[in-house]
């Protein structure tokens, strides 16, 4: 068999936010002046945390998006934490909060040359056109996520929406690069 798989890393988890209320975004402005927003430019604002680092978009229809977040649970207490931010304000009423996963980001180091070559004949639903990209594009069906492979050995996976999905995802990944002899380890 192989060698243990090195860490992977998480990079960035989306979550949204649905509040059951709209948003006077100027009130937001006025009270929180560090918010970035240019509604020439774009329609939400961008309202930063220090602790967790995450940047959460904010829109007038009561949308909330929040990237930059290292895990789910850092993700939910940044939405959390503007939520709380807005509500001490007088800017919210409700309480019908759904914080959902949208997109887990991750990349992974599999210890290992991978021939891209080979492995657009041997793995399906794969895209590779090194003039363009250097990576192939995979698209696992279970879990349902797409993995950008590097003839490295390293790789990127996003599309997941749970922690959980994006290792198991790599190590299958593994598994079948091994099963069908497209990697081959450093010693």
């Amino acid at each position: 068999m192989s060698e243990n798989l090195s860490n992977v890393n998480i990079e960035n988890v989306v979550a949204s936010a649905f509040l059951d209320q709209r948003l006077d975004l100027n009130a937001i402005v006025r009270l929180f002046p560090n918010v970035e927003y240019k509604p020439e430019q774009f329609p939400g604002l961008v309202y930063r945390l220090k602790k967790p680092k995450t940047a959460t978009l904010i829109f007038a229809s009561g949308k909330l998006v929040c990237t930059g977040a290292k895990s789910e649970n850092e993700a939910r207490k940044a939405v959390l934490k503007v939520i709380e931010d807005l509500k001490k304000n007088g800017l919210m009423t409700t309480s019908n909060v759904n914080i959902q996963i949208q997109n887990i980001v991750a990349s992974a180091e599999l210890n290992g040359t991978i021939d891209l070559e080979k492995s657009i004949y041997a793995l399906e639903r794969t895209m590779y056109e090194p003039e363009q990209f250097p990576g192939l594009i995979y698209r696992m069906d279970s879990p349902k996520v797409v993995m950008l492979l590097f003839a490295s050995g390293k790789l990127v996976c996003t599309g997941a929406k749970k922690e959980s999905e994006v290792v198991e995802a790599v190590n299958k990944l593994k598994k079948i690069l091994e099963e069908r002899g497209l990697i081959k380890y450093r010693s």
